[in-house]
């Protein structure tokens, strides 16, 4: 699966920026993901919690498929037994599916299930397959997962509320994961998610992952365009 078009895709634009827009103005929403296309973003995150796994609830697969934006759209799926549901994501206009192992009986059946799904905006696309670890989940939980993943995120806070810190010890777990990749000889792309500010993402790029995911600081409710690019510049640095 990692010669899909929507993983060469990309693979291509990294290292980029996956901007989480629940932090957006929904009530003018479309204007805001038109200013993120102009600042050469390409991907925007969604997180999806249930109230079970994490504490929070926020939206499913139909604010996915009213999303009406060429940019890719990147769904975390922070829910209980995914099994039963990738599918409706999928269906929704998802062109990544991230799961939590920690969610789920049987990880490794959701991924291959996962194989077989159809991208909604494009068959021939394909849909990139990650899994997401929370900051106290042991990176060798993935190993049996590697043969199926095309993309591995690293929590860096707690699922569940908006506002925490960057955890430190991220970035020791970052080289961690990197080393993985590198041994399992496949070219799996890497992200880090929550705490990421104007102030940290600089540092956070300088470690080489693939994808940053970042949303209030580019919603602050003063200058989207103006923090969109800041962000994207402090990567591709």
């Amino acid at each position: 699966m990692g010669d899909q078009a929507i993983t060469k895709l990309l693979r291509d634009s990294c290292p980029t920026v996956s901007v989480g827009i629940l932090t957006a103005n929904l009530l003018s929403l479309g204007t805001e993901l038109d200013l993120l296309e102009r600042t050469g973003i390409k991907v925007v995150h969604i997180d999806v919690m249930d109230g079970c796994f994490c504490p929070m609830m926020t939206v499913g697969p139909p604010f996915i498929k009213a999303l009406k934006t060429p940019l890719l759209k990147d769904a975390h799926l922070m829910i209980a037994d995914p099994v039963e549901k990738v599918a409706e994501y999928a269906a929704a206009g998802a062109d990544i599916i991230t799961i939590h192992p920690e969610a789920c009986g049987h990880p490794h059946r959701v991924l291959q299930q996962m194989r077989s799904l159809t991208n909604a905006n494009d068959p021939a696309r394909g849909i990139v397959r990650g899994a997401a670890l929370n900051p106290g989940t042991p990176l060798e939980t993935l190993d049996p997962l590697l043969d199926e993943l095309e993309f591995i995120l690293l929590l860096a806070v707690n699922p569940g509320w908006g506002g925490q810190k960057f955890i430190p010890s991220t970035f020791r777990r970052i080289t961690q994961a990197q080393q993985m990749i590198a041994d399992s000889g496949r070219e799996t792309l890497l992200g880090v998610d929550g705490g990421i500010t104007r102030a940290n993402i600089a540092e956070v790029a300088k470690t080489g992952v693939d994808l940053i995911v970042t949303g209030s600081a580019v919603f602050d409710g003063k200058a989207v365009e103006e923090n969109a690019r800041f962000m994207m510049a402090a990567v591709k640095l």
